[in-house]
């Protein structure tokens, strides 16, 4: 598919518009309990879906293969954005740690945005992926707060605190529960509610994305907090994780569409589960440093950018 025609499905230019009108100053605004349905919808539809592919695919040495370099990715890639963090932006190590443990985990609305055009493209992913992705929700934290802390500093009280923080948050059980629940209905079972989690998705995912639109400018707008050289970071390290991505899906011998899908895990930054665990964690840690540059420099950039450009690589790259 070609970038141009990427960039002209509804789904980014919803996401656009959203952009253009919190920077044209619109009151135009998503309910907030109707963008945490929407969130709420799109994570269980992407896990049911998951779950349902596995179960009539069947398990695979891939999957496994997979899981384990998801994992380790998410262990890794805030190892890389920390010391540039330090070296090139300049942060001290408390809110470097802080940033880094954003880019090793993921973002699903990006994953799920990917998987939608992807499919589109004829190059759906494998369903595995979406137990890789809720895989790569929390390594990327536990390095990121040794990185800025160290595991010294951390009572056993507050150390299980966090665990139960990040291991039971929110939308990590909903996405391992919807995809368990595939897993366990299987294809025949599914027909029955896939009207509802298959032929309404793209439109919904349109406005959670108008709605992402907004919050991403209006964020950027405030913020006062990120300097010129963070935001080169939050467009540089997608682009140097992507590319790790590809070529560990290239090491794998993952088909396109998967080997995309990892590419995108690897470029994405949490913008939603790792800001909470940071949050309680690290309490000194400026939330206008992390949340900027993950939210309004890295999701736009990889809605408009990172998709499109991984669409065009994965199958030059995989074959």
């Amino acid at each position: 598919m070609p970038a141009f025609e990427t960039l002209l499905s509804p789904v980014i230019l919803f996401f656009v518009l959203g952009v253009v009108a919190a920077a044209a100053r619109s009151d135009l605004s998503v309910p907030e309990p109707l963008a945490k349905a929407l969130s709420l919808y799109l994570m269980a539809a992407i896990g049911l879906k998951g779950g349902v592919q596995v179960a009539k695919a069947g398990f695979t040495p891939q999957l496994l293969q997979a899981s384990l370099a998801g994992m380790l990715l998410s262990f890794a890639l805030p190892l890389l954005a920390f010391a540039l963090l330090r070296a090139f932006a300049r942060l001290d190590r408390l809110n470097a740690g802080a940033v880094a443990a954003h880019y090793g985990s993921v973002s699903i609305v990006t994953f799920v945005t990917a998987s939608d055009a992807l499919t589109r493209a004829g190059m759906a992913p494998a369903g595995y992926m979406v137990a890789v992705m809720a895989l790569m929700e929390t390594p990327a934290v536990i390095t990121g707060l040794l990185l800025a802390r160290g595991s010294g500093t951390l009572t056993g009280g507050q150390r299980g605190k966090l665990l139960r923080e990040v291991l039971l948050n929110g939308s990590v059980v909903l996405l391992l529960g919807s995809f368990l629940i595939g897993l366990a209905i299987g294809e025949q079972r599914f027909e029955a509610v896939a009207p509802v989690f298959v032929t309404g998705f793209t439109g919904l995912l349109c406005l959670f994305l108008l709605d992402m639109g907004l919050i991403a400018m209006r964020r950027l707008r405030e913020s006062r907090a990120l300097s010129w050289r963070m935001a080169a970071l939050g467009i540089a390290l997608p682009l140097v994780n992507g590319a790790i991505g590809l070529a560990v899906a290239a090491l794998l011998g993952l088909d396109p569409g998967t080997g995309a899908a990892l590419a995108m895990l690897a470029t994405s930054a949490s913008y939603i589960a790792v800001p909470a665990a940071v949050r309680m964690a690290l309490p000194d840690a400026d939330p206008g440093i992390y949340l900027s540059m993950s939210l309004a420099v890295t999701f736009p950039f990889n809605i408009l950018v990172g998709i499109p450009l991984v669409l065009q690589l994965g199958p030059a790259v995989l074959g």
